[in-house]
């Protein structure tokens, strides 16, 4: 067992002195993948990699009142920061998006050969935010997997780690789910 495992065992036990053990050790990787994620993002994002962390963090640990949440590993861990991060990025696209924020004004496209979207759209993120809520209630692994990839940018390697599989299935599925959002979406739109 990793110290982050022992640790955030410690938080779901009720250590709350535990959470400032964690922070050290888990935050050099998260403000990686949270600047991996932000270039992806528009100049018009206002939101930045350390806000990212800070925020995907809180809501993971909070004030130490995680009753419901078991942590059984440390690929859990950033499984859980991944999907805190998507959606951090989702509100943040929404609040871009209103009217009342200017939304429908000054959209910007970068293009990234693992991109799924452009993701300094605001209508993308939304559309590719919806397309996987309906894949993972279809096939949940493949939608974790794109969070990780995506959303957070891990590489094959720490994709594969996370979930527990080959980097060759990383690929496989990732090339699928790619593929499958694609066509979701255009459905959708």
């Amino acid at each position: 067992m990793t110290e982050v495992t022992q640790i955030l065992n410690q938080i779901e036990q009720g250590d709350v002195a535990a959470a400032s053990e964690l922070l050290p050790l888990v935050y050099a990787e998260l403000r990686r993948l949270a600047t991996h994620r932000m270039r992806r993002e528009s100049a018009e994002q206002t939101l930045q990699p350390t806000a990212l962390v800070h925020e995907a963090y809180m809501r993971l640990i909070g004030n130490g009142d995680n009753d419901t949440i078991e942590w059984q590993s440390r690929g859990h861990f950033f499984g859980a920061a991944a999907e805190a991060m998507r959606r951090i990025l989702v509100e943040s696209a929404r609040r871009r998006k209103s009217l009342k924020r200017g939304g429908e004004f000054a959209k910007y496209q970068v293009s990234e050969e693992d991109a799924i979207i452009h993701a300094g759209d605001p209508d993308e993120l939304l559309d590719l935010d919806a397309a996987l809520t309906k894949l993972a209630a279809e096939e949940p692994e493949l939608a974790k997997l794109v969070e990780l990839r995506y959303f957070t940018g891990l590489s094959v390697g720490e994709t594969a780690e996370a979930l527990g599989v080959s980097p060759r299935t990383v690929k496989r599925n990732w090339a699928f789910a790619r593929a499958w959002l694609g066509r979701q979406m255009l459905l959708d739109s």
